[in-house]
């Protein structure tokens, strides 16, 4: 397998494990695609999903399981603590190797228009396959979640790039989809030693890139954050006991996991809590704990295990849940599956 494609879908289910399985087995369905890893959250009511295989092959995989989650979720009733806007509620396809992001966003594209076309879902494209600036942002083309879509998709400036834009009885079971190609994304929970979710956004909105709105004499005024690349939301999960700060790391070079843990760590202390450790979500590329690794311990010469057991260690990874590194670490994985 020369050219691989990585998918990493959210779907609106969180708690019922055979509509789970169902849409991984429509994923597995498809030969030469490996399902990878899914990471199911119980408050959030949503599943994550990673899979990767042939290029050729990732975007019928995906499709394969838009239309069985169309099939099992009815976002008539949904509930959950995580923005959302459609039962797939979003789709990013991920250049790992021997493709580039144009690969990616012709697959993106592709998907969408069979989405629209063939199940009848109103299709947003994001990140590096949108048509449009406006369009780029995943927090803009869910914003009103499923809640506003009915009104949304009629207005001129957001009507869907693909599918229905009346809130037919599909678009009304199904929401909307919001499907694209970007770089590798990291989705990592800060755990705070505090139940406060108002201190945990206060904590996000300082740290992310987009920052916050403060009151001033002259009038309302954006302070940017001070990570670049990092979006972040305030939350409590009960079934960990603690608020989080919840992240998105949407440029690893930029801010690598580990500059993200030691400035919301700085920034925990100033607002009175601290940083227990860090829950990931779905998988992350070796190089992320290898450079991690490099920087607490100071020694660049450690074996590649000595590495990823110091990032785990020093950003204390395990904290809530565990962190097994060969069920985290995409390559580790890759390797498996394809020997298998």
């Amino acid at each position: 397998m020369e050219k691989i494609i990585e998918c990493v879908p959210n779907f609106s289910e969180g708690h019922d494990d055979s509509v789970i399985k169902a849409i991984t087995d429509a994923i597995e369905s498809v030969d030469d695609v490996f399902l990878l890893h899914v990471d199911k959250g119980i408050d959030a009511n949503r599943t994550v999903v990673t899979f990767a295989g042939d290029a050729d092959k990732v975007g019928e995989a995906a499709f394969r399981a838009v239309k069985t989650a169309s099939e099992r979720i009815d976002m008539r009733t949904h509930k959950g603590e995580h923005p959302r806007i459609g039962a797939s509620d979003v789709f990013p396809f991920v250049p790992i190797s021997g493709v580039t992001m144009d690969d990616a966003v012709n697959i993106a594209r592709h998907v969408s228009e069979r989405v629209g076309r063939e199940l009848g879902i109103p299709v947003y494209c994001y990140e590096n396959a949108a048509f449009s600036p406006q369009r780029r942002n995943l927090a803009e083309c869910r914003r009103g979640e499923y809640e506003g879509l009915a009104a949304k998709i009629t207005t001129d400036e957001w009507r869907p790039d693909f599918g229905p834009d009346t809130f037919t009885e599909t678009a009304a079971r199904s929401g909307a989809s919001v499907i694209g190609a970007r770089e590798f994304l990291l989705a990592v929970n800060f755990n705070l030693e505090t139940d406060s979710v108002e201190t945990a956004k206060k904590i996000a909105a300082t740290i992310r890139e987009s920052g916050r709105i403060i009151d001033t004499t002259e009038g309302k005024k954006r302070i940017g954050g001070m990570l670049k690349g990092v979006k972040a939301i305030g939350w409590y999960m009960e079934q960990f006991g603690c608020a989080q700060v919840s992240t998105n790391i949407t440029d690893i070079n930029a801010t690598p996991l580990h500059t993200a843990f030691d400035t919301i760590s700085q920034v925990a202390l100033k607002n009175g809590t601290c940083v227990t450790g860090c829950e990931v979500i779905g998988m992350l590329p070796l190089k992320v704990l290898k450079e991690a690794g490099i920087h607490y311990s100071g020694n660049p010469n450690l074996s590649e295990e000595e590495l990823v057991d110091n990032a785990v260690e020093a950003m204390r990874l395990t904290d809530v849940t565990r962190f097994d590194k060969d069920k985290k670490i995409i390559e580790y994985v890759l390797r498996q599956k394809q020997k298998a």
